[in-house]
This record gives C-alpha cells, sequence and structure tokens, in this order.
C-alpha cells in the first residue's frame, strides 16, 4: 500500500502508553497512517515511513519459558510477583533475583560443569514440549494484539548459557582450552538445536514476528573474547539459528552488552537483521561504518532536562539528518532514550515522515 506524504493531523495523540518502569516518560501514540507493528516492519525491511523509536516495538517474555521467570524478566499479559522471580531455568540451573539489581544471578559456588566436557553425561535438556505453550498464547491473545511489534526474548545466549553452566572463569577459559573446543562445538551444536525448535514454539503458538537474542560478549572495556574465536565457536551455530528465524518469516535482533565494536562484522557474518548495543560503543561511528549492512541501534546525543525546547527539537532534526535514511535505516537506542521528551520525539517522527515522504510498503 501507499503511505501518503505527511499530514499535520497525524501529530494529535490518540493515547498516551504509561512509563515502561520508574523514571522514564510515557509515550505518546499518534494518528500514525499505519500501526507501529507495520511501520517497524517497514523500517526493517528498508522502507522505513518514520524514525523508529521504543515507541513501535516490544518484548515478549512470557512465564512459559522457565528462563524468563528464572531471570526475572517477564513481559506479559499475567503478572507475577517478584517472590517467584529466580529459581531454575530450563535446564535446572538455580538463579537468585536480585531485587536493588533489578535482575538474577546464577548462585555462586557450585557450577554444574568444571569442564564441557562432561556436558553430555551432567546436562539434562528441557522437554519443550511439555510447557504449557497453548494456554500461554491464550492468556496473551489480547496482549499481543495491540497494534504493536513483539520481539520474542530468548535468554541466555551461547557463552551467557556456558557462564551459567560453568561460571565467568570456567566459560572463558573453555573457549580457548584445546582440549574442550571440540565439545564446544558439539554442546553448540545441540544448543542450537533447541533454540530452533523455541523458536519453532513462538511461531506456531504465538505467530512471532521477530526474536531478540540475548547474548552478552563484553565489559565496559572490550571484548571477552578474539574476534577469531567468536567466529570459530559461535558464528556458525548462530548463523544456522538466524538462518531458520529467517525461514520461519521472522526478524532476528542480537542484544549484546559490552563494548564489542570489534565484533560487528561477527555479528553480520551471523546473520543478525539488527543489533542493540549499549552505549559504552560508538553507535553512532558503527552506524556510518556498518548501517548498509545490519540496521544499527543508535543512541542519539544527549541533552540535559532544562534544555529549551527548540533546542531539542533541534536535537531531533540532526538526528534525522544523519541517521534516518530509507537504505539505512537506524532505531533510537534504548540507552539513548531519555532524550525522547514530548518535544523530541513530536520532531522526530515530524521530520522523518518529511524526509521519507509517501512510500510505498
Amino acid at each position: 500500500m501507499m503511505i501518503p506524504k505527511f499530514d499535520p493531523k497525524e501529530l494529535q495523540v490518540v493515547r498516551e502508553i504509561p512509563p515502561p518502569f520508574p523514571g522514564a516518560l510515557g509515550m505518546p501514540v499518534y494518528d500514525f497512517p499505519v500501526s507501529p507493528r507495520e511501520a517497524f516492519i517497514a523500517a526493517m525491511r528498508r522502507e522505513p515511513v518514520w524514525q523508529i523509536t521504543n515507541l513501535e516495538y516490544k518484548p515478549f517474555c512470557p512465564h512459559v519459558y522457565p528462563d524468563n521467570i528464572a531471570r526475572g524478566f517477564l513481559q506479559e499479559a499475567a503478572k507475577l510477583p517478584r517472590e517467584r522471580f529466580g529459581g531454575k531455568d530450563m535446564f535446572g540451573v538455580e538463579w537468585v533475583y536480585v531485587d536493588t539489581a533489578g535482575g538474577s544471578m546464577v548462585r555462586p559456588g557450585s557450577p554444574l560443569l568444571g569442564d564441557i566436557n562432561e556436558w553430555k553425561d551432567k546436562v539434562r535438556w528441557p522437554d519443550i514440549d511439555a510447557w504449557d505453550w497453548a494456554g500461554s498464547a491464550e492468556e496473551n491473545r489480547a496482549f499481543l494484539n495491540d497494534g504493536f511489534f513483539y520481539d520474542c526474548w530468548i535468554m541466555n545466549g551461547y557463552f551467557e548459557r556456558l557462564i551459567s553452566f560453568m561460571d565467568f572463569e570456567g566459560a572463558a577459559l573453555a573457549l580457548i582450552d584445546v582440549d574442550q573446543k571440540g565439545a564446544i562445538h558439539d554442546f553448540f551444536s545441540a544448543l542450537t538445536d533447541l533454540y530452533i525448535r523455541i523458536v519453532d514454539k513462538f511461531v506456531d503458538h504465538f505467530h512471532a514476528e521477530g526474536f531478540y537474542f540475548h547474548d552478552d560478549w563484553g565489559s565496559q572495556q572490550a571484548p571477552f573474547f578474539s574476534t577469531e574465536t567468536a567466529k570459530e565457536l559461535i558464528v556458525p551455530y548462530m548463523k544456522r539459528l538466524t538462518d531458520h528465524i529467517h525461514y520461519r518469516g521472522a526478524w532476528a535482533d542480537i542484544h549484546s552488552c559490552g563494548r564489542i565494536e570489534r565484533q560487528i562484522p561477527n555479528i553480520i557474518a551471523a546473520g543478525w537483521d539488527s543489533w542493540d548495543g549499549m552505549a559504552v560503543n560508538d553507535t553512532q561511528g558503527l552506524y556510518g561504518e556498518y548501517g548498509g549492512k545490519i540496521i544499527i541501534r543508535v543512541v542519539p546525543d544527549q541533552f540535559g532536562p532544562d534544555t529549551p525546547e527548540e533546542d531539542q527539537r533541534d536535537a531531533a532534526r540532526e538526528y534525522v539528518k544523519k541517521f534516518c535514511s530509507a537504505k539505512k535505516p537506524s532505531i533510537i537506542s534504548m540507552y539513548g532514550a531519555g532524550v525522547l521528551t514530548p518535544a523530541y520525539r513530536e520532531e522526530l517522527y515530524k521530520a522523518s515522515r518529511i524526509k521519507l515522504g509517501g512510500i510505498k510498503v
């Protein structure tokens, strides 16, 4: 269909989404020419209708997937009390929810594996067919049909899963130990088979259109492992997973914490459609270098709470000028969402709609 050129009437706020967490800003929903879901998909197709922010998409993390309870991150129709957070993930690993941190960590001191060569004897694979997928789909039917795009989170990616079994030191050592590399390959291959089956469950029961894969690769200073290690041990299995996600007609997005700029070529090689990195990375520079190959979540220039409204609008127009492109679309990173004041958001939408013009999607 053809999207008409910008009409100022679109700026009418038809409703507002409450802040997702304390200290965040509410999100105005304008009188859009298409739904936020359709706009997000259009941007992923490199046919953006307007500049995508954190408004158009939402996480979907149902409690039917045990890792979401263990990690203490649930986004669905049901509201579980925090007392339920933590506990065993789908492999039976015990997690402890730390309320002040807003997240969980593996209970320290007794890793499941001392050597990854032990995985075939000690790892107990989950029976995901026994999970109540159909019941969860029914519970979330209305939740998932509100006009927004939903990313289904897959917690504990390849390196994170290794850490959960071996603690950090053991996992890092396993990646470079020649006596463990063969077992790493075998384990990551089996883990990919499991992730593929989980993808199928989400698509079959929830009609999932996107997946947000969580695998932290770095500290605030640098990656945890070399580009060569990632290329050899992780990329081939991620590529098999993203190929399957695409085969099922969905988008593949990866979140990876840490300063991992040098790993972006590996993330591209692994087949991810977009990357969500922390503000410690030069996301603006990475957009310039890699934006034609992967959709970068860009951290916009920040400004203080006392910044005059017109300066906020100038900043929004400058973002559109630099990072809003039909050939190289970007998404505003959640790590820079503090600039999304009412004035900035309104000007961002208006300027991007005018720049992109009418477009067929």
